[in-house]
């Protein structure tokens, strides 16, 4: 080829790789005209309540624009994360929760959808404790397995409902255990740790995020995570897992985050990458959140969120189905036995 030719041809490379560019930053440069409507699916108070408040402030700093917190609790998130799915792909409706619920609200029948119709961007993990009302005479995880092995199906544990990180913790005891229990389901993690403050329930299995006050306050016993790491929670000390009690104890990460149905313009998707990528590592907000609430904060987006999420979401899924409480089996709608 002929020199100038060449030239010619790395000069038109050039400018259009320019111009790839450009179009590139101008879709990653969404200026919403209006307040964003972010769509709690669970009750004021609880983890997904608190972390999305902390994220939402971050997103507002960073787009210039109102996010507007709305709780609609119901059908263990169902019904909030239905409104998100249905509304008008604009991009000004969001949800919020934890991605092993979102997961398998297909498996359980709740509602049509799946992880890949969304875009999935995550805050935190979150770990369950075993916490009891202090009046019960439960020291130990294994003075409360005793008891519910003593009394099958009596002991009452208050969670969030059947998709619930309290729920799973229980199914993932029960599971290693054989014990039973009585589940008292409320609409949400805080109200289900007031219950058992109160002494409405003996137990709660929900995440250390949503008792951690109430553990600080010594109104509620933690007994063990629901894991096979310790917790070392601000202001009270380290929690021992669970697998101290029961040997080779398990339990994959409870992710949270940000959820946005796929369908919304392309500028919408983009922004928000270029916020988790940007701004979202560097919250101080919640950083904090997590070290304080006992939480893990991992920032993470895109196919690593979607690879990050999926033990979990098998897990929940596949262990509601051996408990007989999904409508179809998980891998019909594409999950994959873990």
């Amino acid at each position: 080829m002929h020199a100038d030719s060449v030239r010619n041809l790395a000069r038109r490379v050039f400018v259009v790789a320019v111009l790839s560019a450009a179009a590139s930053s101008a879709l990653a440069q969404w200026k919403p005209s209006r307040p964003i409507n972010l769509i709690v699916p669970w009750a004021a108070g609880g983890s997904t309540d608190q972390v999305t408040r902390v994220t939402a402030g971050e997103i507002e700093k960073a787009l210039g624009q109102t996010v507007v917190i709305i709780n609609q609790p119901g059908a263990s998130g169902a019904i909030g994360t239905k409104s998100a799915l249905d509304a008008a792909k604009d991009g000004y409706t969001w949800t919020a929760g934890a991605a092993q619920d979102l997961g398998t609200y297909e498996t359980l029948g709740s509602l049509q959808t799946k992880m890949s119709d969304w875009h999935i961007f995550l805050t935190v993990a979150n770990i369950q404790v075993i916490g009891v009302n202090p009046a019960t005479p439960y020291k130990t995880a294994k003075d409360l397995i005793d008891a519910m092995k003593a009394q099958p199906g009596k002991i009452t544990v208050a969670t969030a409902g059947v998709t619930s990180a309290g729920h799973n913790a229980m199914d993932f005891i029960a599971g290693a255990t054989g014990v039973k229990y009585r589940e008292v389901p409320y609409d949400g993690g805080n109200p289900a740790v007031v219950a058992t403050v109160s002494g409405e329930a003996e137990v709660t299995t929900q995440l250390a995020v949503e008792q951690a006050d109430m553990i600080r306050g010594k109104r509620l016993r933690p007994l063990a995570t629901v894991s096979d790491k310790p917790l070392d929670l601000e202001g009270f000390g380290v929690i021992p897992p669970l697998s101290q009690t029961i040997p080779g104890f398990t339990a994959p990460a409870n992710y949270f985050g940000i959820f946005i149905p796929k369908g919304v313009p392309d500028e919408v998707v983009k922004t928000v990458q270029k916020i988790w990528e940007e701004n979202i590592p560097k919250s101080e907000g919640l950083k904090k959140y997590a070290s304080s609430r006992g939480a893990l904060f991992l920032p993470t987006s895109g196919e690593a969120a979607q690879k990050a999420v999926m033990p979990a979401v098998q897990a929940n899924a596949w262990m509601l189905f051996g408990a007989g409480k999904a409508k179809v089996s998980p891998d019909t709608v594409g999950i994959p036995k873990p």
